[in-house]
């Protein structure tokens, strides 16, 4: 999993059936010291996630996994909503 931070929400009226009643989300992936990294992608929220919330997503085969048994077709959900990060100075 990794650390994101919920930028706004995706509207789609037309979208695939099993995809309806899912809010999407669009999220910009952070590093270890909380800075953007890569580019904001759309995922579907799975804890009710709102904007400027720092989040934890996964991507893959996994992303599915919190819609089951309903087959969500989902490359990148938010799995958790972060209330605090601790950072060793080290890292």
């Amino acid at each position: 999993m990794q650390l994101a931070r919920v930028l706004g929400t995706v509207v789609a009226t037309v979208k695939s059936d099993s995809l309806e009643g899912q809010k999407l989300l669009v999220i910009q992936p952070l590093d270890g010291a909380l800075n953007d990294k890569g580019q904001p992608m759309v995922a579907i929220d799975s804890v009710g996630a709102g904007k400027g919330e720092i989040v934890f997503w996964c991507r893959g085969r996994e992303a599915s996994f919190p819609f089951l048994p309903s087959e969500v077709p989902s490359d990148c959900t938010i799995v958790g909503i972060v209330d605090s990060v601790f950072l060793d100075s080290r890292f």
